[in-house]
């Protein structure tokens, strides 16, 4: 009993299975033209691979910490990659999401709790909390394969812009996760390896520190920084700003965009 009980714990959800699923006909609809409105099932595709991806940055912190000694991961459905089982669905699914229809950003989220009492190692500590973003750097390479392998031919262009602006918010989401601030993975790399006084102190902003990076984030001046710092890794993955510009604008359907000729 105890072992189907596991099984059941680790069986790939059917939520994550519909969302894929999604994913792969709207990849269709965009190859072939198929929609009237070509940025619907853009907006679906870019959407529905978007969660994919956050639910696997979430699996990643869970099947790290299974790993790593915390098995009460698998009680909680975090190894199904139903991302309705996440602990702060809302931070780590519903806003993430939000920030991408309202302003093109890859959103970092929250959800899975790990119980840290049982990890031993303070590399297994950290090694968890970069398993996340990591995940988000391996799926900006497979979105952005086809640029940096110059494997575009035949693509049609529909697709092609939003593969870029995929790669946009995955690129926005691994380092915004990376991000040594308290709340983030980032710090959550770095946090066992300082003194306990320290960590005392910066315990208490962790609820605070995404909402700390976004303030910054509208200072013109880190804005521009931040926001080149995106373009320059998209473009050393084969990736430019035209093609992050009309995926966006694709993306945001509802608005009645038309996109630019790849060679105005």
């Amino acid at each position: 009993m105890a072992s189907e009980a596991t099984r059941g714990e680790r069986r790939v959800s059917p939520v994550f299975l519909a969302l894929v699923a999604i994913m792969a006909v709207s990849i269709w609809a965009v190859w072939t033209g198929f929609a009237a409105n070509q940025g619907f099932p853009v907006f679906l595709f870019v959407t529905s691979a978007w969660i994919v991806s956050l639910c696997l940055h979430e699996y990643a912190h869970a099947r790290t910490a299974l790993h790593g000694g915390d098995i009460s991961v698998e009680a909680r459905g975090y190894l199904t990659l139903n991302p309705l089982a996440y602990t702060h669905a809302l931070l780590s699914i519903v806003l993430p999401v939000i920030f991408v229809i309202m302003g093109g950003i890859g959103l970092p989220g929250g959800a899975v709790f790990i119980e840290r009492h049982r990890i031993r190692s303070r590399w297994k500590h950290s090694l968890i909390s970069a398993a996340g973003p990591l995940t988000n750097v391996v799926f900006a390479l497979v979105v952005t394969a086809p640029f940096w392998l110059d494997a575009l031919d035949g693509v049609p262009e529909d697709l092609r812009y939003a593969l870029g602006f995929l790669a946009l918010l995955q690129v926005t989401a691994a380092i915004l996760n990376f991000l040594p601030v308290p709340g983030l993975d980032g710090y959550g790399v770095i946090e066992p390896w300082l003194p306990y006084g320290i960590r005392r102190q910066l315990d208490s902003f962790a609820p605070f520190g995404l909402l700390a990076v976004f303030g910054f984030l509208w200072i013109p001046e880190v804005n521009h920084a931040f926001f080149d710092m995106i373009d320059e890794v998209l473009r050393a993955l084969g990736v430019s700003d035209w093609d992050t510009w009309n995926g966006q604008r694709l993306f945001r359907f509802w608005e009645g965009n038309s996109i630019e000729s790849l060679n105005p």
